[in-house]
Order: C-alpha cells, then structure tokens, then sequence
C-alpha cells in the first residue's frame, strides 16, 4: 500500500472581518486561530480549500 503524502498547513491570518465562506473554509481545513496548525491528506479537494484561504494560510515544510 502506497503512503499517502500530507501537508503541513499553519494559519497565518485572522478570520476576522472575512467572508463568512473564507471562515467556513478555515473550519473546514480544522483551522480557527492564528498559529493554528494541521496536518491533512494531500487530496484535490484540500488543496481547493487552501487555495481559496491562500492569503490566511501557508503550507509548511513538514519536519523529516
């Protein structure tokens, strides 16, 4: 069985103040706080999510 690769995603904006979608999306991805981080599957639908939340969030270099 293949190993399923994952990213590494850190919130780096604040919801507040944001579309009620963007923050939705934030709850989605199990983001919610500044400095939040969460480690997903990488599958296109979490890379939509974060593309939509792309100015908030970054992806980080998961440590080997």
């Amino acid at each position: 069985m293949a190993k399923k690769s994952t990213l590494v995603v850190r919130q780096t904006g604040s919801s507040t103040r944001r579309p009620k979608d963007q923050l939705q999306t934030l709850v989605g991805l199990g983001l919610g706080r500044i400095g939040k981080q969460r480690e997903l599957e990488d599958t296109p639908s979490v890379r939509g999510m974060i593309a939509k939340v792309s100015h908030l969030v970054e992806i980080v270099e998961k440590p080997a």
